[in-house]
């Protein structure tokens, strides 16, 4: 069990409430989690568009996405109205990340993971970053990270600098920092074209299959994550997963198929957070419009 520290409790309601079972982990480790990593997590929440996944009985019981803030949230929550092409809602309130005073308050409301849109507000609806999430057909980590090196060596190829984190599941995402000015339209007909050329450069390992059916055992190169009003987890999302994993940075010198993306949660984080893979990524924006011209090149 993760070292117990003091929880300010007037944040939290029932802080010892179990969320997993196995391991005993509570909510209050939840959240004593969030507060100590928050300044890691901050630069990738900071004023960004969040969808929120509810788990309030956490590996217990269901869970539920909201998009529209919840009523019970402080007043002062940070929020940015987005009108709705479509449903009953005209326009939604997307609550925005930054202040550790949301993060907590979001884990009182049983937020387990951390989903964050790839814009934020104030350059709405723009992008800052393309995400790249790969998904293993097979179940295991390993063929994930065998095409990770596939997507790095392209990316490379391509002129962009990549970063590799766990998604605190069975895959990767591959995040590559770019400047501002795309729309997430712009970037993700990028993304869907790379996918697509890397799918038929090496078709045994990699797919953009969408029937899963048709997946067989390779990785599903998936590019929508880039999509407008689209999400992934956020580096340092802790999942609702057995062992309570968190999504974590790497170097590409962890990305091998030994590495067991379990072995980052809830219990050693501490150590974890003695190093930041990701320290220059905010530093290393990239120009998209010089990718999308060497990948028509190809």
């Amino acid at each position: 069990m993760p070292p117990k520290t003091k929880i300010a409790r007037p944040e939290l309601s029932n802080p010892d409430k179990v969320f997993w079972p196995e391991e005993k982990y509570t909510k209050g480790d939840l959240a004593n989690f969030y507060r100590e990593v928050f300044p890691l997590l901050r630069p990738y929440v900071d004023d960004r568009l969040l969808t929120l996944e509810r788990c309030p009985d956490g590996m217990q019981g269901q869970c539920f996405y909201q998009k529209q803030k919840p009523a019970t949230m402080p007043k002062d929550t940070p929020t940015k109205r987005v009108q709705n092409a479509t449903g009953k809602r005209k326009a939604t309130d997307y609550v925005l990340g930054g202040k550790l005073s949301t993060q907590l308050a979001l884990v009182n409301l049983g937020c387990i993971p951390v989903h964050v849109a790839a814009t934020r507000a104030k350059t709405f609806p723009k992008s800052d970053w393309i995400c790249f999430d790969l998904d293993p057909s097979s179940g295991k980590f390993a063929d994930a990270a065998r095409v990770a090196l596939l997507v790095r060596d392209a990316l490379d190829h391509l002129g962009l600098r990549s970063f590799p984190k766990t998604s605190g599941s069975r895959g990767l995402h591959i995040f590559i920092p770019i400047r501002i000015g795309p729309t997430a339209d712009d970037v993700l007909k990028f993304a869907q074209e790379f996918c697509s050329r890397l799918a038929q450069a090496h078709p045994k390992q990699t797919t953009v299959e969408h029937s899963i059916a048709q997946r067989g055992d390779r990785v599903y190169l998936d590019p929508f994550r880039n999509g407008l009003m689209q999400t992934v987890v956020s580096p340092y999302s802790v999942r609702r997963k057995p062992h309570a994993p968190f999504s974590t940075p790497l170097e590409w010198s962890e990305v091998t198929p030994k590495l067991n993306p379990a072995s980052f949660n809830l219990g050693n984080f501490r150590t974890r957070l003695k190093k930041d893979p990701w320290a220059d990524f905010f530093a290393t924006r990239q120009s998209l419009a010089k990718a999308v011209t060497g990948l028509k090149r190809i």
